[in-house]
């Protein structure tokens, strides 16, 4: 069969290099891709929001399976046009991505269906949102209600932060119009982990867990990105508590869409807070984590494209996982998450060993060089028989292809690892 993976960056890549695995498939198509991902998939210059153009694609290249990376084309309802022509895609309709299109939707979600979260309020007038902030105090988390790109996040730990914060979201227009609405929540505590689901109206396969950095910097210090590195399985969240969260959280919020006349079908992202009261969500996401991705997919023994096939079919997939750890760092450019400077030349990336799982995030190809085309470049993922040893591979690579225009957290996993120094 022929497999179409709409996007074109890390978490994309890996989809398709997982894809390109399957025993049922023989080509694997990437909209728009990249010069990265043209090494597992044959890529086709169509924008990944051209909704019309991909479905004509779809027709008239016998795609059997489409899979969406980004949220946005999802928010934007292309579900809905493959579907309308009877193309056959995995993810949510336009109405059912709304779980991450609109954080006052999501959480309106959870409090109708009792699914664990924080307390929140929603606001579109400044003045009461800043009524509100003085009332509640900090430490606080802010969020513009629309897409923003994972950057429309502020955890504010002083008043002084909240209140910068707040202006730059709903005065200074930081997230354009996604911050027109803001959501104040209540700062959970605790182990943060990353656990993604296949779904299909009331049917729920979880995948195995994540842990994703968000912080720039080293430490978890500087500002929230995209995800500076991520690593799985994670050996501090037990399977106790993983099965809690399937059973308290992602079942009744794929019962509630279904309630809701808004089924979701495709990849339930939940970023969840270990707390002392459980687990409780931070938020949803209508598709595959970036990077978690990078790292759950190498670690996917079960052929990719059958179990989203049964999941379809509404049958229950049997999933095999690798005992080894996968640890994946990004390489980001300097500045990233602010501005940056882009077509800056890396370090010989054919240089790295073949056990080096190279994604493409953020690249271009030009003659034999290979430069920097966006804030996340690239990501490179090690198995290892442990974190420790997955993570030095990952550094040690890293180092071998990192210039002055690129930099990476060397400390990918440290929460797994000082909590195994306190066992």
């Amino acid at each position: 069969m022929n497999v179409l993976i709409v996007g074109g960056g890390g978490r994309e890549h890996a989809m398709a290099w997982k894809a390109s695995q399957s025993k049922l498939v023989d080509q694997v198509y990437a909209a728009p891709g990249s010069d990265g991902i043209s090494a597992v998939a044959e890529c086709v210059p169509i924008d990944l929001m051209d909704f019309e153009a991909l479905a004509d694609f779809a027709e008239k290249n016998q795609i059997e399976l489409t899979l969406v990376g980004p949220e946005q084309p999802l928010v934007a309802g292309i579900v809905d046009v493959f579907a309308a022509r009877g193309l056959n895609v995995f993810g949510p309709s336009k109405a059912a991505a709304q779980i991450e299109g609109s954080k006052a939707f999501a959480k309106a979600i959870m409090e109708k269906y009792k699914i664990p979260t924080s307390h929140y309020r929603t606001f579109t007038d400044y003045a009461e949102a800043s009524d509100y902030l003085q009332k509640v105090g900090a430490p606080i988390v802010l969020k513009a209600d629309g897409l923003a790109a994972g950057k429309g996040v502020i955890v504010a730990l002083t008043m002084a932060e909240a209140a910068a914060g707040l202006k730059a979201i709903m005065k200074d227009k930081k997230f354009a119009e996604a911050g027109s609405r803001v959501v104040i929540e209540e700062y959970l505590e605790g182990e943060e982990f990353s656990l993604m689901a296949l779904v299909n109206g009331e049917k729920v396969v979880p995948l195995d867990i994540a842990q994703d950095h968000k912080r720039a910097f080293e430490g978890d210090q500087g500002p929230n990105t995209g995800g500076m590195g991520a690593y799985s399985p994670v050996p501090q969240i037990a399977q106790t508590i993983v099965d809690e969260a399937v059973r308290t959280i992602l079942q009744p919020t794929a019962a509630g869409m279904v309630q809701e006349g808004c089924s979701f079908t495709g990849v339930l992202y939940a970023g969840l807070m270990l707390t002392a009261a459980g687990p409780k969500v931070i938020e949803f996401n209508c598709r595959f984590g970036d990077p978690e991705t990078q790292v759950v997919l190498p670690r996917l023994e079960s052929d990719f494209v059958q179990t989203v096939l049964d999941v379809l079919d509404g049958k229950q997939p049997q999933l095999a996982w690798s005992e080894k750890t996968a640890v994946g760092v990004v390489l980001a450019s300097s500045g990233y998450p602010g501005s940056y400077e882009k077509a800056q030349k890396l370090g010989d990336l054919d240089a790295l060993p073949e056990e080096a799982l190279l994604f493409h995030a953020g690249t271009k190809k030009s003659d034999a060089d290979w430069l920097t085309n966006g804030g996340r470049v690239l990501l490179v993922t090690r198995l290892g028989n442990d974190l420790r040893s997955a993570r030095d591979a990952v550094n040690h690579d890293l180092k071998s292809i990192q210039t002055d225009a690129v930099f990476f957290r060397k400390d990918i996993g440290h929460h797994a690892l000082e909590a195994s120094k306190h066992e």
